[in-house]
């Protein structure tokens, strides 16, 4: 069978952790080979996964990327990165997720004090 990859895929052990929904749920997951164009992920256990596109960041590589799944049997997962995204993401992605992330803490800090005086 021949190999339908753009790229040559290097063996890794990478931690990575993929953000499955919009609401900032994620799940760890093994990062088992990596390319320019895609990798291959191993999760503990079968993953329901949407079926547009993951936000996977891979810590040890200083990344993140937005990937597309392509194929995925039980808890293993063959994803490949959008063409726009197949390098770093800018900043600009992590400081918006940032600055959503400190929106949440002040509503949460507003609502235990309303519950705290209430």
């Amino acid at each position: 069978m021949p190999d339908r990859r753009q790229s040559p895929r290097d063996k890794v052990i990478y931690g990575g952790v993929a953000e499955i929904g919009e609401h900032g749920a994620s799940r760890d997951c093994v990062v088992r080979n990596i390319s320019e164009n895609g990798a291959h992920l191993e999760f503990s256990n079968d993953v329901r996964l949407p079926k547009e596109q993951i936000l996977l960041t891979i810590a040890r590589k200083g990344r993140s990327v937005l990937a597309r799944i392509i194929w995925w049997r039980d808890n293993f997962v063959g994803v490949a990165f959008n063409s726009e995204s197949s390098s770093e993401l800018p900043g600009s992605d992590l400081a918006e997720r940032l600055r959503k992330s400190e929106k949440k803490k002040r509503q949460l800090q507003r609502r235990i004090k309303q519950l705290l005086e209430g």
